[in-house]
């Protein structure tokens, strides 16, 4: 088991990213934007100064957090956009020595039913990419988020049914603001417990995120949702992290805040501060969750052979 996170939720730059993860005593960033934009599209130059920078910390890039057939990604869309950004990351992953990378499976297409999502199409354009991925020796991992696979736990098993070796970056937070397309109108949120047990077989990589859901935003498909520290929220965080550890699970926790402030340390004012603080405070919360886990295990173990 090891600890990573989106460290573009501490720093926008990546002197302020490596600072974070070391600060926590960690090793390696799950990596999405830097300076407001995804690793595979930064530009050449960029890119040649993060990996010397990486290089000189120590610090190593364990997934990349593409953008590919995320929910800004349409099915309808030409397929040649995806597979030249898959080129792009491939190249960049193979320089960092990354081997594994999170996609998606393109938006929900609203004005369609649930059943009628265009999923062959879908299912072609993952097989290709997965493909690809593999072939250089990289492990492709599909994000639950607001995406076909993330419209309920039978619509992930369905992907990877139809896409042979697809494992699963599970995202605990995701449910609580997704729309489960399992159930009739009017459709509730999803239950992160309940999607978890039915792909948990398939899980090779987790994502940490917490919260409460508010309610839906006009126009918007991302509802109003107060994100929380790991484990005070509705997304059965501590629940699941205990089943995956009582199971054996030795793959990365990634976490992924969301939450915009500290509310414990009224001498932080800037935003940059406060952007900064707040993951480390987040990675420090959550490490102490899975200290609570251990302890609570043992502690159970001991009074089994107390008795």
């Amino acid at each position: 088991m090891y600890l990573t996170g989106f460290a573009d939720e501490a720093a926008s730059g990546i002197d302020g990213q490596i600072r974070a993860t070391q600060e926590l005593g960690w090793e390696h960033i799950e990596s999405r934007n830097i300076n407001g934009t995804n690793i595979h599209n930064i530009s050449d130059v960029e890119f040649d100064i993060v990996c010397g920078k990486l290089s000189d910390a120590g610090v190593t890039i364990n997934c990349f957090g593409s953008e590919i057939a995320n929910s800004g990604k349409q099915i309808t869309e030409p397929f040649n956009l995806s597979l030249e950004t898959a080129r792009r990351a491939i190249s960049r992953m193979q320089r960092l020595g990354t081997k594994m990378i999170r996609i998606m499976s393109f938006a929900v297409l609203q004005e369609r039913e649930p059943d009628d999502q265009m999923e062959e199409e879908r299912f072609r354009r993952l097989r290709e990419l997965h493909t690809m991925f593999v072939d250089a020796g990289i492990t492709p991992v599909h994000e639950n988020c607001i995406n076909y696979g993330g419209m309920g736990w039978t619509y992930t098993l369905r992907l990877i049914e139809n896409v042979p070796g697809l494992k699963l970056a599970f995202d605990v937070g995701n449910p609580l603001f997704s729309t489960d397309y399992t159930q009739p109108e009017p459709r509730p949120k999803q239950s992160s417990w309940e999607f978890y047990r039915h792909v948990k077989e398939h899980i090779a990589y987790v994502h940490i995120k917490d919260g409460c859901y508010i309610e839906e935003i006009p126009g918007s498909a991302f509802p109003k949702v107060r994100y929380t520290f790991p484990g005070d929220g509705d997304g059965d965080v501590r629940r699941i992290v205990k089943d995956l550890l009582d199971s054996g699970y030795y793959g990365g926790f990634s976490i992924e805040p969301h939450m915009g402030s500290v509310f414990h340390d009224n001498a932080i004012q800037s935003a940059d501060e406060l952007k900064y603080a707040n993951y480390v405070e987040y990675g420090r919360r959550f490490m102490k969750l899975i200290e609570d886990v251990h302890q609570h295990e043992l502690a159970g173990s001991n009074a089994g052979e107390t008795a």
